[in-house]
């Protein structure tokens, strides 16, 4: 699953790096985005909006909110055909910006918290689906959730799952609602290429959602989980 993620690159780079047309909201730089919070997503509507929604999809069909508490990622294996995703999957798809994710790798008893990100330190977006909810009050609520899939041979140490990085070549196909090719939008939700992310401890200040700042981002050690190395390292080497 993904649960916890940073957005640290400010506004105006973010609207260069993602063609942005139209701001709605602009995001503040956050190091530990939790569920139920506002995220910073990009969509396609009449022109490419920035703005913010509610992590933790709610399907317009439920009673509350409460139900988007458990909804806060989508598999890529089910999501064309489960009630809750597959409308969305259809015709509400959007980008949920991040520049590096949190991950929290089992050894024995302890759970290590681990940062994920791409080594160029730019930013990126994960795969999301969003739904409109009506309020009590008549107001439109908007809830989105990140799609995960199987882990790439970075992640596959660290968890089971890993979230859906979509790549830049794909994100015009991944936001336009017009596309409703059900093939063509699966074959998107590929695990990331290993060779360009790196992943390192950092410190269990990043544990509690209350917690911000630089600290939650800051490696324990320099010791980096660096699949690329792992593939020229020589056969004799420890």
């Amino acid at each position: 699953m993904c649960g916890r993620f940073a957005l640290l690159t400010h506004a105006e780079a973010l609207i260069e790096r993602f063609g942005v047309e139209e701001v709605i909201k602009r995001p503040e730089p956050r190091y530990n985005i939790a569920p139920t919070q506002n995220v910073t997503v990009v969509v396609q509507r009449e022109k490419l909006q920035l703005t913010e929604m509610r992590w933790g999809l709610i399907p317009s069909w439920a009673k509350d909110v409460s139900i988007g508490n458990r909804m806060i990622n989508a598999r890529a294996e089910t999501v064309a055909e489960k009630p809750s995703f597959r409308s969305a999957f259809k015709k509400r798809r959007c980008l949920i910006l991040a520049d590096g994710f949190y991950e929290w790798q089992k050894v024995g008893k302890i759970k290590i918290p681990t940062h994920i990100r791409l080594k160029s330190r730019e930013p990126f977006a994960f795969a999301g689906l969003y739904e409109y909810w009506k309020t009590k009050s008549g107001k439109m609520l908007e809830s989105c959730a990140i799609i995960t899939t199987t882990p790439n041979e970075l992640m596959s140490p660290i968890h089971h799952r890993m979230p859906v990085i979509v790549s830049p070549e794909n994100e015009v196909a991944w936001l336009d609602p017009e596309n409703q090719d059900v093939s063509e939008l699966l074959s998107i939700l590929q695990p990331y290429t290993p060779d360009q992310m790196e992943a390192f401890e950092v410190s269990d200040f990043v544990n509690s959602p209350k917690n911000q700042g630089p600290l939650c981002t800051k490696p324990v050690n320099t010791t980096l989980f660096d699949f690329s190395e792992t593939l020229s390292a020589p056969s004799g080497s420890t």
